[in-house]
Parts: C-alpha cells; sequence; structure tokens
C-alpha cells in the first residue's frame, strides 16, 4: 500500500511539473530532436549495458563460457527489467537472474554468489563514479550551499552500506541472515530448509574474494567504465536540444543522476520523484527548466524502451533453456 501511495504521488509530482513548465515549450524542445538523434541517444546505453554484461561475466568463471555473451546480456536485461517495474529497492531481479541461469546449466549456488559479487562490485564502482561527479561539480559550480553537504553524506551512507555489504559477505551472507531472523524469533521455513545451500554460498562467495581478487578489480574496472559511458549519453542529449555543453558537466550531471535516482528507490520507477530531481540539477548547472524536463522525459522515454526490450528477453528465456518452469 505505501509503495501505491508513492507512485501515485510520484505520478502527480511529474504532471505537475509539466503543467507548471507548460506544454508547449516542452513539445517545442522535443521536436528538435527528430528520430535519427533520438536512435542516436539511444547507443550509449547499448555500451552501458555491454559492459555490465561482461563485469558480471568475468564473475561467474568457468559457467561464462557454457551461458555465452549474448544469453548472459538478456538474462541482465531481463532480470534489470524486473528490478525497475517492482517496488523491491532494485533487488527483485537478482534472484531471476540466478534462476534463469540455472536453466543454463549453472547451479543456484554459484549463480547467486556471481551476481551477489557483480552486484557488489558494480555498487563500489557507482560509488566512485558519484564521488568523481561530485569533485568536478564542486570544481564547476563551487560550494553553492548545503545541497552538495547533503549529497556528500548521501554518498558517505551510501559507501557505508556497501563496505557492511561486502563485510558480511566475507563472515557469512546466507548464514548471517537467517542466524539474524533467528535471533529475533522468526522461522523463515523457506530458507530453513536450505540452511546447507546458503552455508555453500557463503562459502563460495568467501571463496571468490579470497582466490579471485584480481577477477573481482577486473569486474570493478569494467563496472566504472560502464558508469562513466552514461557521460555519453547525458552530452548527446543535451547537444541534440542545442544547448552548451562540454564533457566535465556531462559527467557530473551523469554521477549525480545516478545518485538521485538511488536515492529515489522507494517509488516504483522513481516516477516523479526522478523527473523534478534531473530538472533541479540541470537547473543548477545554469539550464532552464524547460531543458532540464524534456532531459528528464527523454531519459523516461529510453527507460522505457530499454523496459519493453528486456521484457521481450524474458519472454524468449522463459521458452529457452532444459530446465523446466517452477
Amino acid at each position: 500500500m505505501l509503495k501505491l501511495l508513492f507512485l501515485v504521488v510520484g505520478l502527480a509530482a511529474l504532471v505537475g511539473i509539466v503543467l507548471h513548465i507548460g506544454l508547449e515549450p516542452i513539445q517545442h524542445t522535443v521536436s528538435q530532436l527528430g528520430l535519427l538523434h533520438f536512435g542516436l541517444i539511444l547507443l550509449p546505453m547499448i555500451l552501458v549495458y555491454g559492459l555490465e554484461a561482461m563485469g558480471w561475466q568475468l564473475t561467474l568463471g568457468s559457467h561464462a563460457r557454457h551461458v555465452g555473451f549474448m544469453r548472459l546480456f538478456a538474462i541482465r536485461m531481463a532480470g534489470e527489467t524486473v528490478n525497475v517495474t517492482t517496488p523491491t529497492a532494485y533487488v527483485g531481479g537478482e534472484p531471476l537472474k540466478a534462476y534463469l541461469l540455472k536453466r543454463y546449466g549453472v547451479p543456484m549456488v554459484d549463480g547467486l554468489a556471481s551476481v551477489i559479487t557483480a552486484k557488489t562490485a558494480m555498487t563500489f564502482a557507482q560509488v566512485l563514479f558519484i564521488l568523481l561527479g561530485l569533485a568536478v561539480a564542486f570544481w564547476i559550480l563551487g560550494d553553492s550551499g548545503h545541497s552538495w553537504m547533503a549529497m556528500l553524506v548521501s554518498v558517505g551512507v551510501l559507501a557505508f552500506g556497501v563496505g557492511l555489504f561486502v563485510l558480511l559477505q566475507r563472515r557469512g551472507l546466507g548464514m548471517g541472515c537467517l542466524g539474524l531472523l533467528r535471533a529475533c524469533g522468526i522461522r523463515f521455513s523457506f530458507l530453513e530448509k536450505r540452511e546447507p545451500q546458503l552455508q555453500e554460498l557463503d562459502g563460495t562467495i568467501r571463496g571468490f574474494y579470497s582466490q579471485h581478487r584480481q577477477t573481482f578489480y577486473a569486474a570493478l574496472a569494467l563496472f566504472f567504465l560502464a558508469w562513466m559511458m552514461e557521460t555519453l549519453e547525458v552530452y548527446a542529449i543535451l547537444y541534440f536540444l542545442g544547448v552548451g555543453i562540454d564533457v566535465w558537466v556531462a559527467l557530473s550531471i551523469a554521477a549525480l543522476t545516478v545518485l538521485i535516482k538511488g536515492g529515489t528507490f522507494f517509488i516504483p520507477g522513481s516516477l516523479g520523484a526522478q523527473e523534478g530531481g534531473y530538472t533541479l540539477l540541470l537547473m543548477t548547472f545554469g539550464y532552464s527548466e524547460v531543458t532540464g524536463i524534456t532531459f528528464a522525459l527523454i531519459r523516461r522515454m529510453r527507460e522505457i524502451l530499454w523496459i519493453v526490450f528486456g521484457l521481450v528477453c524474458l519472454m524468449f528465456l522463459k521458452g529457452q533453456g532444459g530446465e523446466p518452469d517452477q
């Protein structure tokens, strides 16, 4: 019910922003793009998703050869679609990825371990990218008030959360969660029956960090490069909208949009909050509110297209593989 309330509030906020700015100036700005330019704007995200799939591929180890890159790419797109379309704080699609891997001969424990370690590397890279974007923003804009301090605190909390998550993995994530539930007097029969598998999962994750540290760093580098590629999309959108842009501004905007989207995870699809945050962010860099909301709406359209692609991947994958659906 709370998620539905956030969704309604977000939708109302989006409608309010559009009506406040006016449909006519937004339509005029969007009309400057054209289909060709919009198609070019989509290209950087192909690089982003491809690099992210490569990063995940590294954490799969020998299983990666059996799955294949294109199939892994499709599995990742299907999982990410579930992440952004369901109110599960961007983690609902992760078990789905492991389940789909199982259909191609990857044991569930190994699949889950690869998903967890890849997500950890991706989040580490995300924190580094946001910190880089904040540093560039300080350089461009200077200290413009308490909002920058709030952003730094947000990044600090995120970094602390990632560090804590890694510590839990090294000490035993699966059994740690089970032990916490038991300490709270909660008996979750699904997990209780799978205690041996949880122990195996913990051992697999610890083994990856201790025996394949270089692989983790390589995956981290690929994920960081993927985040950096979002700079190209920001640059392309603002360039084709006919407003002034340089690489450093594009990099900072790209990084801070990641922070905004991550901070609104509790709203399904970040609807409304994402658009409002993007608009305010671009206004901070000197762009008009029309440019800000147009930028946000173009990104939303791109997101919808990739969601449709992810759903197509999910439908395709459901009809493939050797394991029956459960």
